[in-house]
Parts: structure tokens; C-alpha cells; sequence
């Protein structure tokens, strides 16, 4: 990526109908076209990249690769053990 954009203008665009079984995927956000870049590498028959410039990529996969999720939900005692697990791990406790 040549050019440095702006968070604003980092965009993400996901289009589909109830027609098809594919998905297009349009971004300019670096992050997400390293995480696409990763799934074509890793899965090439699933993940293809249609198209790219200086500043962004399009990408196309099967629907079923949006996924909705509900948020996660965790206790406050469960956040606690947690924090110290990692605390250990990290040698910091």
C-alpha cells in the first residue's frame, strides 16, 4: 500500500444477495487485506482476490464465510481468574 489513508477513509464493503453463493469483499483497510491475503494463501480454492490497486483489494468467497456473532459475555469473577492466569503466564504476579 503506497498511499496513507485516513481511518475514515479505510473502508470495508461486503456485498451479497440471496441469489448467490458468493460473497465480494471491497476494502481499503491494511489490516483486513492482510487477514484476506492470509485466508487465499491458506485456502485458495475458497478465498480469491479479484482485483487490487495502490490502495485497495476486492476479494470474493462464499457467503457462508460472514458470519454474525453475538458478543461475548463473561463474568466479572470469570475476568478475574482470567487476568490472573495471565498475570502467571506473563511472570508478572
Amino acid at each position: 500500500m503506497a498511499m496513507k489513508l485516513t481511518c475514515y477513509e479505510q473502508e470495508t464493503i461486503i456485498n451479497f444477495n440471496a441469489a448467490e453463493k458468493t460473497a465480494e469483499l471491497y476494502t481499503r483497510d491494511p489490516a483486513i487485506i492482510r487477514q484476506l491475503d492470509s485466508l487465499v494463501t491458506e485456502y485458495p480454492d475458497t478465498f480469491k482476490c479479484l482485483g487490487e490497486t495502490d490502495i485497495d483489494k476486492t476479494y470474493v468467497m462464499p457467503k457462508t464465510a460472514v458470519t454474525y456473532r453475538k458478543p461475548r459475555r463473561i463474568s466479572d469473577a470469570k475476568r478475574e481468574r482470567a487476568r490472573e492466569a495471565m498475570k502467571k503466564i506473563n511472570g508478572c504476579g
